[in-house]
């Protein structure tokens, strides 16, 4: 099939669906850029969709296995968001990954797609990951200046606060819920001032917790979400060691049936 729009979105787990399980589709997840795809697709048909992005990738991982075959598809859409699993590391140099960062995005732009951005997420509220907000609050600035720099177009995840909500987060608290990813391309459409017809779920009640229920379900959390994720940091284990791109070529994404 011959795709006169090209849609080829870039990244880690936030672009690979990771949350927002589906195992009838590659990698057993969907995520907001399928639901993004479907919407094109479901507009005019003339759209085609490639997903390249991998869990766990860092951002020199996403810029040097991604980018060149993102551009070998011809694409006239391109969304990237990399760095977030660098910012979680001990050590990082922001400076250093936003300038090699820069510099992806602008031989993206220079490729004629026209290229989505995405800032970092505010995790003020979060106990464990909020201990990185002050180097996300940096690593965004230099986004914004990469952004006006080469003409890109910028989608401000920082700035969607209702996603402070822990109900669109899934219960490993670093990836969103399907709610989350419904928002999330609700914002992207927006942007793209395209239409959408995806409803986002009522959300459920939150139960009331007291301070002992809590400890004990942040304590369940930190043994079975938590814990694991330290130790593959440890051993230098990515979750997307041995996957592949869940749509190396481009395609229609599975439309939804409703």
């Amino acid at each position: 099939m011959t795709f006169t729009q090209r849609y080829v979105a870039l990244g880690d787990s936030f672009t690979e669906g990771v949350g927002d399980e589906d195992e009838t589709r590659p990698n057993g997840v969907r995520g907001w850029a399928d639901r993004v795809a479907e919407q094109l697709v479901l507009a005019d048909k003339s759209w085609g969709y490639a997903n390249l992005a991998i869990r766990g990738k860092k951002l020199h991982q996403v810029l040097n296995e991604q980018v060149d075959a993102a551009i070998a598809l011809s694409p006239t859409l391109v969304t990237i968001y990399a760095g977030g699993n660098d910012i979680l590391r001990p050590k990082v140099d922001i400076d250093a990954i936003v300038a090699a960062y820069d510099a992806g995005i602008a031989k993206l732009c220079s490729s004629g797609a026209a290229v989505l951005v995405f800032t970092g997420f505010d995790s003020g509220n979060s106990p464990v990951f909020g201990r990185t907000r002050g180097r996300t609050a940096i690593y965004n600035e230099l986004v914004r200046e990469a952004v006006e720099k080469n003409d890109a177009v910028l989608v401000d995840y920082w700035r969607m606060k209702n996603l402070q909500d822990e109900r669109y987060w899934a219960v490993d608290r670093l990836h969103m819920s399907p709610a989350g990813h419904m928002l999330t391309a609700k914002k992207v459409l927006e942007v793209l001032r395209g239409t959408d017809a995806i409803d986002i779920p009522e959300l459920e009640e939150q139960p009331a917790r007291n301070r002992v229920e809590q400890l004990r379900r942040d304590a369940q959390w930190a043994r079975e979400y938590l814990g694991p994720w330290v130790s593959r940091r440890l051993r230098g284990v990515s979750s997307g060691d041995n996957l592949c791109p869940r749509y190396p070529e481009l395609t229609h994404p599975p439309l939804p049936a409703s």
